[in-house]
């Protein structure tokens, strides 16, 4: 029975570690089954930066290993962005010969679909934001969506807390402030 169990680890060492653990399913196989959004391209950067907050929920959900989430999510690229990463993997990584962080597939996505200028206006956007005629749940979303524009400021909750109750409704952030509210 020892050398059954041996026998059995030995398998189990030589097999994929993606397989092993999810049952044989390759991982474009799982992460094809969430129906990932594709994109292409598109000028519109709220329809990148939907895209690529999709691909990033999929890739954490299937527990895509780092060095296959570019290939996944370059898979759902298509017309303009296909050929957009296609130059960029030729002129910058030897036609794909190196292998991309996901990292800087992000920084190369957003600096080409999200440009800096947009990025500027919706920080400014964030500094700006008040609940004005929203709800308090509309105001919280927008606040939520635009604080990735200022993550010098969400980054401390005390700064964050501060900033989305200034935001406010007058009457609603004098309650809060005599309450003390500290953490969102």
């Amino acid at each position: 029975t020892t050398a059954a169990l041996q026998a059995q680890v030995q398998v189990q060492a030589q097999a994929p570690a993606d397989e092993a653990v999810f049952g044989g399913v390759p991982m474009m196989e799982r992460f094809r089954r969430m129906t990932p959004p594709f994109f292409k391209g598109e000028s519109d950067p709220i329809l990148a930066e939907s895209w690529l907050r999709e691909t990033e929920k999929i890739i954490r959900a299937i527990r895509c290993a780092e060095e296959e989430r570019v290939t996944l999510a370059s898979y759902m690229l298509q017309k303009h962005a296909d050929v957009w990463w296609s130059s960029v993997l030729r002129t910058q990584f030897g036609d794909g010969a190196m292998e991309v962080a996901w990292t800087k597939f992000v920084c190369l996505f957003k600096a080409k679909y999200i440009p800096e200028h947009v990025q500027d206006r919706m920080e400014q956007e964030f500094f700006t934001l008040t609940q004005g005629s929203m709800s308090v749940l509309e105001y919280e979303a927008r606040f939520a969506e635009l604080s990735k524009y200022a993550p010098h400021i969400v980054a401390d909750e005390r700064r964050k807390v501060k900033k989305f109750i200034m935001g406010l409704k007058s009457s609603l952030r004098t309650r809060l402030v005599a309450l003390g509210h500290r953490s969102m």
